[in-house]
């Protein structure tokens, strides 16, 4: 795969390209899908250096695989930066099982339901999904012909880590408390990081870079 390149002027004009030979490329058509790929506004694209103004662009296809881009605006930076910040979110447990042969589907179902009255008081907010039924779609669209396997997925957000095994340990007693013919358990259990994205003050933020050598270091502000 060629990852682009772009040769910019004094003037902020350039011309982007890639190395002959690899893959991908630079076509007016590329060009213009990745200049408006996740923008909402191309009059105000946002960055920590600059509002773009993708409005006034201009491109021509000068050669294969070269496209001169001209034209791009811009106003004043904004007063604040965009922060993401991770925090402590909890935990993630989760179990699985699967089953094979006659009433595959209903043993798995039952076996969901039986892990939901076990956790009902401790842990309420249970996912449970069938696999290849309705894991994604939420719903088993009334299929014609049963299943002769199933596997069930059963995970939930807990506040501890404890409750979090203890979703996966269910799943694990289904082997011998469970609907008959359970097998290929797997279990798993983790913390999560979650993200929350606020605006920061500029001012607020003093910039340091650390350049790493051999034997020394060094930082700049």
């Amino acid at each position: 795969l060629g990852f682009p390149w772009c040769d910019v002027d004094a003037d902020g004009n350039g011309v982007l390209g890639k190395v002959a030979g690899t893959g991908g490329a630079i076509t007016l058509a590329t060009t213009k899908e990745q200049l408006l790929y996740e923008v909402t506004d191309p009059g105000g694209y946002i960055t920590p250096d600059v509002v773009a103004d993708f409005t006034t662009v201009s491109l021509a296809e000068r050669a294969a695989d070269r496209v001169a881009v001209r034209g791009a605006g811009g106003r004043p930076r904004t007063s604040t930066y965009k922060v993401s910040v991770g925090y402590r979110a909890g935990f993630v447990g989760e179990g699985e099982i699967s089953y094979a042969g006659a009433s595959a589907l209903q043993r798995a179902r039952l076996a969901g339901e039986i892990v939901r009255e076990r956790l009902r008081d401790d842990v309420p907010d249970l996912r449970i999904d069938l696999i290849g039924v309705d894991s994604a779609h939420r719903s088993d669209f009334g299929h014609a012909h049963a299943p002769y396997e199933a596997r069930l997925r059963i995970a939930a957000r807990t506040p501890t880590r404890e409750l979090a095994e203890r979703v996966g340990a269910e799943v694990e007693a289904l082997w011998i408390n469970g609907p008959a013919g359970g097998g290929g358990v797997r279990r798993h259990a983790q913390e999560r990081i979650g993200v929350v994205s606020l605006l920061l003050e500029r001012s607020r933020v003093r910039p340091q870079v650390t350049i790493m050598e051999e034997g020394r270091e060094t930082q700049a502000a």
